[in-house]
């Protein structure tokens, strides 16, 4: 869609936003006026990025949001028309923001593009519960469905039709939806696409799906991991790697499971660097309570054919050339940018590197019998604390991220940690006051 038929559909629109997502991955937005936007194409929008976490600081806080022409959607909810653009975060004109999450993406991207004259495809699965309000309380739970529950059970059936709909009017088609495991939980996956625009996706996947939540009298939630002994929201990443001629890299006749040394070099990278990127991937204290055995999230660094245990999962297809890998170790919490950008860069510094994944996981991988160690390598990190240590030594994050985005993301994330550290809980009351 060029210019003027953009300004041509804004017309029409009741409201037009550019969106962000700051380093943690939360969304922002900035509201516009629709006569105006394609004048910002070439020039922005300014905002003060100090007061957006990670973005800048207070004495240098002036940012430019740039909405890139080609994320435009017309987004038709209950009560509002409005023109949806993703923005580019500029630290002047024409100069871009070191601390925007975005570029990390690109520029990934680009360089597998250059360097190896790979592409890529991603389909990530998203996840949500549906409650009935923001508040934490014993009675939150929409529904007591379970996995592939069918209303009148799945209280959530109308609000996942409503989703996809709204999307589907968009321009964006989904593959399948259903109720998930836990009780209040649903999941919606949508059909793959090249990673910037997965990731520009998300976003406009996560505003709508709060949207429509909050018209059908729900409040969506992305928390990992809100109730114990149950699943947690995932994120699960499906990749799969082509050439120029649309030969699926990763697949190869003959070979072991089909596996070409390409996707064996690629896997052996993501296996090599989780631990050193899981704070990428399990971005929040909370993320961690999720790791816990048979409850569907990797506690092992491992790969495996079908295998729901293992940490990267080859998914069965019944045509091989459609070869893909999933990523179980992301939750819906992280920056979806980051996110993405990290799988891809850990894959190609296997490539780099030649490296290879191994055997493929015998079993559950949670019921080996080991012996654990406090630190254990095997493992992908217990604890947000054991994933910033990882980070912190890692030289492949921090160059790969920038110094910008390292040094800023790692400050945000060890204040939460120690925040975290230092609250004393109800829990605590309960087991210590008597003592």
């Amino acid at each position: 869609m060029d210019t003027a038929d953009i300004q041509e559909r804004l017309r029409e629109v009741d409201c037009a936003k550019i969106f962000a997502t700051d380093l943690n991955g939360r969304l922002v937005a900035l509201q516009v006026n629709p006569d105006r936007v394609t004048g910002f194409f070439e020039r922005g929008v300014g905002f003060d990025g100090s007061s957006i976490a990670g973005i800048s600081t207070v004495d240098d806080s002036d940012r430019l949001l740039v909405p890139v022409p080609e994320s435009f959607r017309f987004v038709e909810c209950r009560d509002e028309k409005l023109g949806f653009f993703i923005g580019r975060i500029n630290a002047e004109r024409g100069t871009r923001s070191p601390s925007d999450p975005r570029a990390v993406l690109e520029r990934v991207a680009a360089a597998a593009a250059a360097e190896f004259g790979f592409r890529f495809l991603m389909g990530p699965e998203h996840e949500f519960f549906l409650l009935k309000g923001d508040r934490f309380s014993e009675d939150m739970h929409s529904d007591q469905a379970g996995y592939l529950h069918a209303a009148p059970r799945d209280r959530g059936e109308t609000v996942r039709k409503t989703i996809v709909e709204v999307l589907r009017r968009c321009g964006i088609r989904f593959e399948k939806t259903h109720h998930e495991v836990t009780a209040s939980q649903h999941e919606i996956n949508l059909e793959p696409v090249d990673p910037l625009a997965a990731a520009d996706r998300t976003v406009l996947f996560n505003y709508v799906t709060q949207r429509v939540a909050q018209e059908h009298g729900f409040h969506a939630s992305f928390m990992p991991k809100p109730f114990d002994g149950q699943n947690r929201n995932a994120f699960h990443i499906h990749l799969s790697m082509w050439d120029e001629a649309d030969n699926n890299l990763f697949y190869e006749a003959g070979a072991p499971h089909d596996l070409s040394p390409l996707a064996r070099q690629f896997v052996g990278g993501i296996l090599k660097y989780a631990r050193q990127t899981s704070i990428i991937m399990a971005s929040t204290f909370n993320s961690y309570k999720a790791y816990v055995r048979d409850r569907e999230v990797p506690v092992v660094r491992g790969w495996g054919m079908r295998n729901r245990s293992s940490m990267v999962r080859v998914p069965y297809t019944d045509s091989p050339p459609n070869t893909r890998i999933e990523l179980r170790t992301p939750d819906p919490a992280g920056n979806v940018y980051l996110q993405m950008a990290v799988l891809i860069g850990m894959g190609l510094q296997g490539v780099r590197e030649g490296l290879d994944c191994g055997l493929p996981d015998a079993g559950v991988s949670y019921r080996r019998n080991r012996r654990e160690r406090v630190w254990d390598r095997r493992f992908v990190p217990k604890c947000m604390f054991e994933a910033l240590v990882e980070a912190q030594r890692s030289a492949f994050l921090k160059t790969f991220l920038g110094e910008p985005i390292y040094e800023g993301y790692m400050a945000l994330k060890v204040a939460d940690w120690e925040e975290h550290r230092t609250h004393v809980t109800a829990r605590e009351y309960r087991k210590y006051l008597s003592m």
